[in-house]
């Protein structure tokens, strides 16, 4: 195997381990409510930590980065997750599974700053957006292995007689981590130049960009989006068992796993979409099937319902890049610092799914996932006021099929 086919294979790990370990949290919530006798408000802190550690270290971590390089940053990043999971390995209690939740999302963010800028180095400007892609995909592969993995565990016939059963993968956890370290020590990684897109930008470029509105509303965009994605992912195994009975360990956490399955499928689906309308269009047309699906989750029978909340899945899965990128257009420069200050948006994981949890013991779980119909409906309206300066190139349809079945020629786009 070549060098660079070795750094790629790496790379492709990578995000697997991070799409795991990250989507292991919502089939996890019913049963950690139960293991520790938990309201909705402290189970809502178990996203609400991890996220929020998104939120904070993202733009360090770019500077990071820049200053070290990349080998130290993902040395880092695997360090603390190590040390998030071991922390849970060893004393899994409520307030230690925060804490190391915490940690283990701060490796996880810092993972993410740096493995993009090295895909294209390794890669190369030419292949980047195809091992881009091959990145999600493998991402979202993981996504959908992880809640069944998860399942197939607690279905074991000794896991209904053991208490925390579920610590055994933050166990696991610890030999990937420890063998990731040493791997990341003895291969050659490549350096990173990081262009004007990646570079995070000073102190003065970020006020000047926080001060724009629309640079606040797209901030918001993300907010609003990774808060939806959350809510839905963690709370919807709770839902189908408090409201229909249905088993965390297996209708669960399968609904979970197609909801993230579905979620790959629908960015398939958007990318073609993308050649063939605005994407503000495209956005809108999601948006408003995920309204639609959300109600019937939330409100039909429950065969219905164990078949909406994954489809939401699917309905979710273009929101962000074209929010991301439609916030990227629409400033003509200092594209690093922005990426930044929108990273941090993520913290929108933290945040909703904490506030349902908190109005659930208040008010009841379908009534507090109401509020998904409201960050929902501030995606809608990124369709109406967002106008980038530069508009997704699109093309007719006779011409994209032409092109697909191999026809010569360029295209017209307009």
């Amino acid at each position: 195997m070549s060098r660079r086919a070795l750094i790629i294979f790496y790379i492709m790990t990578v995000w697997f381990v991070i799409s795991f370990v990250t989507n292991l949290i919502g089939p996890l919530m019913p049963i950690i409510i139960d293991d520790f006798q938990l309201s909705l408000a402290l189970a809502g802190f178990l996203p609400f930590s991890f996220f929020l550690a998104y939120g904070l270290i993202s733009i360090p971590a770019g500077t990071l980065v820049e200053a070290r390089g990349p080998r130290t940053t993902l040395l880092v990043a695997f360090s603390l997750n190590l040390l998030g999971c071991l922390a849970i390995a060893l004393y899994p209690v409520y307030a230690v599974v925060i804490g190391g939740l915490f940690v283990i999302g701060l490796g996880m963010a810092m993972l993410q700053v740096v493995i993009n800028p090295l895909t294209r180095v390794t890669g190369g400007e030419g292949h980047f957006a195809f091992f881009s892609v091959m990145g999600q995909l493998v991402f979202g592969l993981a996504s959908y292995v992880s809640p069944w993995v998860f399942s197939l565990l607690m279905q074991h016939p000794g896991a209904g007689h053991e208490r925390l059963v579920w610590v055994i993968f933050y166990q696991a956890f610890l030999v990937v981590f420890v063998s990731l370290i040493a791997i990341t020590a003895l291969i050659r990684i490549p350096r990173v130049e990081l262009t004007e897109q990646e570079r995070s930008g000073g102190l003065s470029t970020y006020r000047e960009l926080i001060r724009q509105r629309h640079v606040q509303l797209f901030f918001l965009g993300i907010v609003t989006y990774v808060g939806t994605e959350q809510t839905l992912a963690n709370w919807m195994s709770q839902f189908l068992s408090t409201y229909h009975r249905f088993s965390p360990a297996r209708e669960g956490a399968h609904a979970v796993g197609l909801f993230w399955g579905l979620m790959s499928v629908g960015c398939l689906l958007g990318l073609v979409l993308l050649k063939l309308f605005d994407a503000r269009r495209v956005l809108a047309g999601f948006t408003v099937c995920a309204i639609g699906f959300v109600g019937l989750a939330l409100f039909g029978p429950a065969h219905l319902s164990l078949l909406a909340f994954p489809i939401t899945g699917f309905c979710l899965s273009v929101m962000y890049s074209i929010i991301f990128s439609m916030a990227l257009n629409s400033v003509p420069r200092h594209h690093g610092a922005l990426s930044g200050i929108l990273c941090t948006g993520i913290l929108g994981g933290a945040i909703v799914p904490l506030l349902v949890g908190m109005l659930g013991d208040h008010f009841g779980l379908k009534t507090a996932m109401l509020t998904v119909f409201g960050t929902l409906g501030f995606i809608l309206s990124v369709c109406w006021w967002a106008r980038p300066l530069i508009r997704n190139e699109t093309v007719a349809f006779a011409e994209l099929i032409r092109f697909r079945g191999g026809a010569g020629g360029s295209l017209d786009r307009t």
